[in-house]
């Protein structure tokens, strides 16, 4: 690892992290605000409450993005640091400093640095989110399902060390999905389509 980059790298993934471009892209395109929308969340999950498919679409792209390019200019200018920079990045998504610190869930933003870390990890996670969501149809559980994934996909392919920060990053996502979970075993969490899909985000 690149100790005297290691700090540097892990701020710009933060910030990059913090970008809320679901906030950003429905101010831009005169949807509202997005905290006083639905759930009050940023992420897709909630843009989508907008009834802009194409809006939700491109904050999810987007958000998973700004996971994946943290992880390219690590490995890039400052290597041995992508697993530190992977975490940071998905930590600004949840937890950005411009919104006081209430951001995402992560869903989105996990994808883009498994995917970043290795394409077969981005993989295993891209299948199980959206086999789970068409199975269950229920958002919070393919987001937790697919975050549960990755770190064993990392063990796969031999890297015990993506593997060790992903296991931290799934048990921060599923600890932001308490309340989903709460509502999962009380039977009333929300199905994607739902009519009152007010509060079963994942992204």
């Amino acid at each position: 690892m690149t100790h005297d980059l290691a700090l540097p790298a892990c701020i710009l993934a933060y910030l990059l992290g913090a970008i809320p471009f679901g906030l950003i892209l429905t101010r831009l395109t005169g949807a509202g605000d997005l905290r006083a929308i639905g759930s009050g969340n940023i992420g897709a999950t909630n843009v989508l409450r907008t009834g802009r498919k194409g809006l939700a679409a491109s904050t999810l792209l987007l958000d998973l993005l700004k996971g994946s390019v943290a992880v390219w200019l690590a490995r890039a200018y400052a290597p041995g640091t992508e697993a530190l920079v992977a975490l940071a990045a998905v930590i600004g998504h949840c937890f950005p400093l411009w919104l006081r610190f209430k951001g995402g869930k992560g869903v989105a933003t996990t994808m883009g640095v498994a995917l970043g870390l290795g394409w077969p990890i981005g993989l295993a996670y891209a299948v199980v989110w959206l086999g789970m969501l068409a199975l269950v149809r229920i958002s919070s559980v393919g987001g937790m399902s697919a975050v549960v994934v990755a770190p064993l996909a990392a063990l796969a392919i031999g890297r015990s060390d993506y593997a060790l920060v992903l296991a931290v990053i799934a048990a921060l996502v599923i600890f932001l999905h308490r309340a989903n979970i709460a509502r999962l075993l009380a039977g009333t969490e929300p199905k994607i389509g739902g009519k009152k899909n007010t509060s079963g985000d994942a992204a």
